[in-house]
């Protein structure tokens, strides 16, 4: 065994213990006096070890990915290769989710009193909401908001309206409408390691991308769906920063990005990625994206919606609720554990390799590849230490957790990483029953 494989399956353990120490001192917690507020720390989630529809599929897309996904990434044309790892990822997170059937799994996910579609009804007058919108959130208000809907911005609840609207409506329509969209993501980040580093890592991460544990929140959670919008934001800016058509990839990123910000307040994070790609590239798309960006903040405001007095209210309803139970100082570094469990051990390997190659000289695009996965790094750390992520962070962390997928492509040993990937995505979903 050579002393990199060594370190790497070192940095593995090390992520393996943290989970472990986050579980049964979680569990400790939760007996003694109920404050973490979830059922199988560090996860929302249940102990209940079951089969289901799904896990026959789920085992042959794993087995699949294994044997034939690293060659298939280094053999198939570029764009094939795109179109095959969506449609994987696709198999890969709809057998997942099957796993606990089409109603527990999908279709009723988004339907519980916590999540967006219960209110899809308040929204027949979309102006008068929005200018209502922030009335609503505190908990002792009359007719608040249920909490994801109190937590996020209107974005996220127009998008189901829009669905409604469309002839889209109820949570069967939903969950595949995040579950599609969602799966999109690992396409968006190929797209961007192509563009700012090199192919050959897109190839090689391609297969974890597909392969990732995140799938298990992917489907079914509104997360999914906001990660893939910040993600081909990030891939639109990597396109323009490279010169590919700018001012149009420019715009079309900065549209998104100002989306991304009325899906999710703690999406503003992502501008740390968003610097590290303009770092790696021109800055004269920057004017193009920020008009982009300008627009919908400018249509939400002039709809009658104050962003900054919405987070403050949701500030102050965090203390109100869940939020101000939960203990910093447990949250803190369970978060972490949290992340381990939806990036996997590839990815604490990868990881360990990505700091490896920024302490030694490395060649031009492995310090490119280092610097995206590093800014990623930042804002989870920036998003921990905040004090607003404690738990559920499985999968309001999805759209940072992402971008450290690709940390994998310096791994050796690749089948075996990849087997580890699937053995616990496959573990966490038949062993629990997660929230989403």
């Amino acid at each position: 065994m050579n002393r990199h494989l060594l370190r790497d399956l070192s940095a593995a353990a090390v992520a393996a213990l943290l989970v472990l120490t986050a579980v049964l001192v979680g569990r400790s917690i939760e007996h003694r006096d109920g404050s973490l507020r979830v059922g199988w720390p560090p996860l929302l989630a249940t102990w209940d070890p079951h089969l289901g529809p799904g896990t026959p599929a789920a085992l042959v897309v794993a087995v699949a990915v294994v044997v034939y996904g690293p060659g298939l990434a280094a053999r198939l044309p570029w764009r094939p290769l795109l179109l095959a790892v969506w449609g994987a990822g696709l198999a890969w997170t709809w057998s997942l989710a099957l796993v606990d059937g089409w109603h527990r799994g999908i279709a009723e996910q988004l339907t519980t009193k916590s999540e967006y579609l219960p209110v899809v009804g308040r929204f027949h007058d979309i102006p008068a909401a929005l200018r209502d919108f922030s009335a609503h959130i505190l908990i002792d208000t009359p007719d608040n908001w249920p909490a994801h809907v109190a937590g996020h911005p209107p974005g996220a609840t127009l998008t189901f309206v829009l669905l409604d609207r469309v002839g889209l409506g109820g949570g069967g329509w939903a969950g595949v409408f995040c579950i599609t969209l969602g799966t999109t993501a690992a396409v968006a980040v190929l797209v961007a390691v192509r563009t700012l580093a090199d192919e050959s890592f897109a190839r090689r991460a391609a297969p974890f991308l597909v392969l990732a544990p995140a799938a298990v929140w992917v489907g079914t959670s509104a997360d999914g769906y906001f990660a893939a919008v910040a993600a081909w934001a990030v891939a639109l800016l990597a396109l323009a920063v490279r010169g590919h058509r700018p001012g149009w990839t420019g715009f079309a990123s900065g549209l998104l990005f100002g989306l991304t910000v009325y899906l999710s307040y703690g999406l503003t994070l992502m501008a740390s990625i968003a610097a590290a790609v303009l770092l790696l590239g021109s800055r004269r798309p920057l004017p193009y994206a920020l008009a982009g960006f300008a627009v919908l903040p400018v249509v939400f405001t002039l709809y009658g919606f104050d962003w900054w007095e919405a987070y403050r209210l949701l500030v102050t309803r965090y203390h109100q609720g869940a939020g101000g139970v939960r203990p910093y100082g447990y949250w803190v570094w369970a978060n972490l554990a949290c992340t381990v469990l939806i990036v996997g051990p590839a990815t604490v390997a990868g990881l360990r390799r990505t700091g490896a190659t920024l302490v030694r000289r490395s060649p031009r695009p492995d310090v490119r590849l280092a610097v995206l996965v590093l800014a990623a790094l930042l804002a989870v750390l920036v998003a921990d230490l905040s004090g607003m992520s404690k738990a559920e962070t499985e999968r309001i962390w999805l759209p940072f957790a992402l971008w450290l997928l690709p940390a994998c492509a310096w791994l050796t040993g690749v089948r075996g990483w990849l087997a580890a990937q699937a053995v616990v995505a496959l573990l966490l979903n038949h062993l629990l029953l997660t929230g989403w």
